[in-house]
């Protein structure tokens, strides 16, 4: 706490939202002149460099993520702290009013490459899983993760949040994986494409390059799977393997 009132004077309120993988620290921090989001790791946490990787690409994402307020690593903590969104959690399910702005982030991310910010690329990220993994080079910046939670709705639209796996490949790839989460949430592999079928990126995708994705994307969530038990985790599974049939 100390290190945080360090940078924001004294806390009237701590809400934690959550903990997990990518955060050790993760709550709404209440001062009296403003609320602010804030995450953090140990310094010695394996997955550390994901807060440097957030901070880098803070940047380049300022109209579709929260904005980067500070970044501090003192006494064993590596936090970040982000203006707070006032938000639920996106709703991919049929009929959701969130799906057009959540399909408009996409686009306006589409169109982001921040380059000179070291990358993981989408070729090498699928290497293992597909015998054409250079269909999947291009010069975009992709977020990668579109778990619900990652996606906050609000007055302003959907803005993105917690880019740990944020990768450098072709700009229809996000609409791709989005395609599978549509899936697992009630739609067709049809209607879901139709709704990727909104951002351009989508539409000048070569077909075999997006069916080769699909292949793709089935394999990883078959060795994801292998030996779970979490529901979202099958279901999740079963929806890559449906879009990848319907290709």
């Amino acid at each position: 706490m100390e290190l945080i009132e360090a940078q924001t004077g004294p806390v009237l309120a701590y809400e934690s939202v959550g903990a997990g993988l990518n955060s050790a620290v993760a709550a709404r921090v209440r001062t009296a002149d403003t609320t602010v989001f804030v995450k953090g790791l140990p310094r010695d946490h394996r997955r550390v460099w994901t807060q440097q990787r957030e901070a880098d690409i803070a940047p380049s994402v300022h109209r579709l993520a929260p904005n980067l307020l500070w970044h501090v690593q003192e006494a064993g903590w590596d936090l970040l702290a982000f203006t707070n969104v006032n938000g639920h959690h996106a709703d991919y399910a049929p009929g959701s009013p969130d799906l057009p702005l959540v399909a408009d982030a996409m686009t306006r991310l589409s169109s982001i490459t921040a380059s000179g910010i070291d990358l993981r690329s989408m070729p090498d990220r699928m290497t293992a899983y597909s015998e054409t993994p250079e269909l999947f080079h291009g010069t975009a910046l992709l977020h990668t993760d579109w778990f619900p939670s990652n996606v906050l709705v609000g007055d302003d639209g959907a803005v993105l949040v917690d880019w740990a796996w944020a990768s450098r490949g072709a700009a229809w790839i996000d609409p791709a994986l989005w395609v599978v989460w549509l899936i697992k949430s009630g739609h067709t592999p049809q209607e879901a494409e139709g709704w990727a079928a909104r951002i351009p990126s989508w539409t000048a995708a070569p077909p075999t390059a997006v069916t080769a994705f699909a292949q793709a994307t089935a394999a990883v969530w078959e060795e994801i799977a292998e030996g779970e038990q979490a529901t979202w985790v099958l279901d999740m599974l079963q929806a890559a393997l449906t879009w990848r049939d319907s290709r």
